[in-house]
C-alpha cells in the first residue's frame, strides 16, 4: 500500500484542509494519507493553538491515516529547512510515493523549473541574493527578487514563458518551491502534485466565504469571541467537537502571550552576548532586543514585536528568534550540515486502522527508526531532546497547575482512531 504525503500544521483543521486532503487523494490516486505535522510550535515562530495530540485527533478524524511529527528543529525553521525536514521524513517512510501541496495558482511547472535552478546552488543566484540583501531588503524579499531575476534570465527564450511574472513570493508558492528544492537535493523519487488554494488565502484575517476561511481568520475569531459558534461553519463537525471539549475542560487556546512570563524572564536575565548564541539572532538583533526592552510601557509580546519590527526584520523572523530564545535553541545545534543530516527518527503521533497497516509496512521500508514514544529510545538524539523540551515548555504554559503534563511526550501513546 502506497500513500500520498501531506505537510501540515492544522492550526486548527478546517474545511479548507479537508478539501486539500480529499483532492490530494484524488489527484494522486491514493487511498491512504500520511501527514507530517508540526508539533506544539510552528513555522512562523508561533505556539500552536492546540497541543499536537489534539490536532492529531483532528487530522485522523478528518481523513489522515498516519500523523508523524516534524521535529521542532525543522518545524520552527525558515521555509528552506521546514520543507527539507518534511520531505526527508516522507521519503524516509518508504511508503509515500507522492506528495501534494496547495498553491495560490495551481501551477506546478514554474515551481519545478525554479527548484532545479536554485537546487543547483549557482554562484550567480547567491550573488544576486547578497546584492538584494545589501540594498536592505528582508531575506524573503531578497530571495524572491533574486529568484525572479535568475528565472527570467533562464526563461527569456522560452515561448511558454508567461507575460505576467510568476509570483514566487506568495506564501504557498514559497513553501511549494522549497518542497521541490528539497526533493531535488534529496534526490527523492516522490511525485509532486499541487492544487489551487480556493476562497481563502494564507494571510486572510476575515472570512469571505460561508464555509471556507483561512486558519489565520479562524484563530482570530476564536481568540476574540468566547462562543465557538462563530467558527463552526468553517470546520468539520469533528474539529468543532474537539474544540468544545477543550473549552469544557477549561483548556485555553494558546498564543504568544501565554509565554510572556518565561520569555521576558529569559530576556531580562540574559546578556546580549548570551542572546547572540541563539539561532535566528543575527546582525546585532540581540542589542536591539535589549534596547527595546527598556522602552516597553508594558511587557507584552505584541508590544515587543511592534518595537522590534523593521524593514529588515519581518515579524515572522522576529517570532522565530524569540522562540529560539524561549526554547534555548542555540546556533551550535542548527548548522546547515547538522540540519541536512538531522532526520534520525519518525515519531508517530497517531494512526487509524488503515494507518496501522501502513505502519507495519514502514517497519520494513523505513530508512530510519519509527518510534511511538521517546521512552523507547535509549539514547535520544539532540533533536528528539529538543522535541521533549518544547512539549514541556508548551504544557507548563498551558497547564501550570499540572506540572506532570510537561512529561507528556513520555506518557502519551499515539492517538488511535
Amino acid at each position: 500500500m502506497n500513500a500520498v504525503g501531506l505537510i501540515v500544521e492544522y492550526n486548527p483543521f478546517h474545511n479548507g484542509h479537508l478539501h486539500h486532503l480529499q483532492q490530494s487523494k484524488q489527484i494522486a490516486q491514493r487511498d491512504a494519507v500520511i501527514a507530517v505535522m508540526s508539533g506544539n510550535f510552528l513555522q512562523r515562530g508561533e505556539p500552536a493553538l492546540l497541543d499536537k495530540w489534539t490536532r492529531t485527533k483532528m487530522a485522523l478524524e478528518g481523513g489522515c491515516d498516519v500523523v508523524i511529527e516534524l521535529p521542532v528543529a525543522y518545524a520552527t525553521s525558515s521555509a528552506e529547512w521546514f520543507a527539507y525536514g518534511a520531505i526527508a521524513l516522507l521519503q524516509a517512510t518508504g511508503v509515500v510515493d507522492s506528495f501534494c501541496f496547495g498553491t495560490e495558482s495551481g501551477q506546478l511547472t514554474p515551481l519545478l523549473q525554479a527548484a532545479k535552478l536554485v537546487s543547483a546552488e549557482s554562484p550567480q543566484f547567491k550573488q544576486q541574493l547578497e546584492s538584494y540583501l545589501t540594498l536592505g531588503l528582508s531575506y524573503p524579499q531578497a530571495y524572491s527578487s533574486a529568484l525572479h531575476q535568475l528565472y527570467d534570465q533562464q526563461s527569456s527564450g522560452d515561448d511558454d514563458h508567461q507575460d505576467e511574472p510568476f509570483r514566487f513570493d506568495l506564501p504557498n508558492h514559497t513553501l511549494g518551491l522549497h518542497y521541490l528544492i528539497a526533493k531535488e537535493r534529496l534526490k527523492s523519487t516522490m511525485i509532486p502534485y499541487t492544487i489551487t488554494r480556493e476562497k481563502a488565502q494564507y494571510h486572510d484575517e476575515l472570512p469571505s466565504d460561508l464555509a471556507i476561511a483561512s486558519a489565520t481568520a479562524i484563530r482570530k475569531l476564536l481568540l476574540e469571541h468566547s462562543s465557538l459558534d462563530v467558527i463552526k461553519p468553517y470546520m468539520p463537525h469533528s474539529t468543532y467537537q474537539l474544540l468544545v471539549e477543550q473549552q469544557q475542560q477549561y483548556i485555553p487556546p494558546m498564543h504568544w502571550e501565554s509565554f510572556a512570563t518565561p520569555l521576558f524572564h529569559t530576556l531580562a536575565v540574559s546578556s546580549s552576548d548570551h542572546l547572540a548564541t541563539h539561532r535566528e539572532i543575527e546582525e546585532g538583533l540581540q542589542h536591539r532586543i535589549k534596547y527595546c526592552l527598556r522602552s516597553l510601557p508594558h511587557y507584552t509580546l505584541e508590544q515587543l514585536l511592534s518595537q522590534l519590527k523593521t524593514k529588515r526584520y519581518t515579524r515572522t523572523k522576529l517570532q522565530r528568534a524569540l522562540l529560539a530564545i524561549l526554547l534555548k535553541h542555540e546556533k551550535q545545534h542548527f548548522q546547515r550540515d547538522q540540519l541536512a543530516s538531522g532526520i534520525q527518527y519518525i515519531r508517530v503521533l497517531g494512526f487509524t486502522e488503515r494507518g496501522q497497516q501502513l505502519l507495519k509496512q514502514m517497519k520494513k521500508t523505513a530508512t530510519i527508526p519509527v518510534i511511538h514514544s521517546p521512552a523507547a529510545v535509549s539514547t535520544p538524539s539532540t533533536y528528539l531532546e529538543h522535541d521533549i523540551a518544547a512539549t514541556a515548555a508548551y504544557m507548563l504554559a498551558r497547564s501550570p497547575d499540572q506540572p506532570e503534563l510537561s512529561l507528556l511526550d513520555y506518557t502519551q501513546p499515539p492517538i488511535r482512531i
